[in-house]
């Protein structure tokens, strides 16, 4: 059994994204409703929190709630909302205490007004935390990411802002919610499906893929060791050839 003192501290992803995936499953196979399997998950948060902290991972970035999401049945999504506000309620003392920096990607202005407001709090008292940054994919789809970013460069080329010929990666970057985030070195799925489920497609052109047969909800600082273990067991190319590497 490998523990996080068994990590290559020198090889640790600065940017680890997280698809949190089989909640709902988790708790029909304990004859639940989904929802406990939600409140479960939320405590797996926690631990993979506190986890990256002692890490000293720079950015983690956790896949909350999809655009697609909104689809499901109404109680669970407004019970996914309490408990968002609930979590954020609680967890703030900790963010603090931890020195990490909350930020959050995707429609907010979806979000019911309440979530809306505790998540703009919680961001603000802690914009100036210098450790860690975890960040809320919420309401957020890749491709509605992708989208919106077009269409606010395409304004400005039609306002003579920026012109066609100046349109790189960094240009279209920079109009992305997460501009602030360096590309995904290393993105773990939960649950056993192998889909990246329209999640962060522009910044994880060269990351690592790790999908683990584990529902969210029993995931641990043993699973998140074990998947940093594979990580840095990879050879990461980026392209090139390993001799050139070497």
């Amino acid at each position: 059994m490998h523990t996080l003192e068994d990590l290559n501290k020198d090889k640790l992803p600065k940017h680890l994204a997280i698809i949190m995936d089989g909640n709902g499953r988790w708790a029909k196979q304990r004859g639940k409703l989904r929802v406990f399997g939600h409140e479960n998950g939320a405590e797996a948060v926690k631990r993979t929190v506190e986890a990256c902290v002692k890490l000293e991972i720079q950015y983690l970035t956790l896949y909350a709630f999809s655009t697609e999401n909104w689809n499901r049945p109404k109680i669970e999504v407004d019970t996914l909302m309490k408990l968002l506000v609930t979590a954020l309620k609680k967890e703030l003392k900790n963010l603090k205490k931890n020195n990490i920096r909350l930020r959050a990607i995707g429609k907010m202005e979806t979000l019911p007004e309440k979530v809306h407001k505790e998540l703009s709090e919680v961001i603000a008292k802690t914009s100036k935390n210098t450790g860690m940054t975890v960040t809320l994919a919420l309401s957020y789809g890749s491709r509605e990411e992708i989208t919106s970013a077009v269409r606010e460069i395409a304004v400005k080329v039609k306002n003579n802002i920026i012109s066609p010929e100046n349109i790189d990666e960094q240009v279209i970057n920079t109009h992305l919610y997460a501009h602030f985030l360096p590309d995904v070195d290393l993105l773990i799925r939960t649950s056993g499906e192998c889909r990246i489920s329209n999640f962060l497609l522009w910044q994880i052109a060269y990351a690592e893929l790790y999908f683990i047969d584990v529902f969210w909800p029993d995931f641990n600082e043993q699973h998140l060791v074990e998947a940093i273990l594979s990580y840095q067991n990879r050879e990461r190319r980026f392209g090139k050839t390993s001799e050139q590497l070497n």
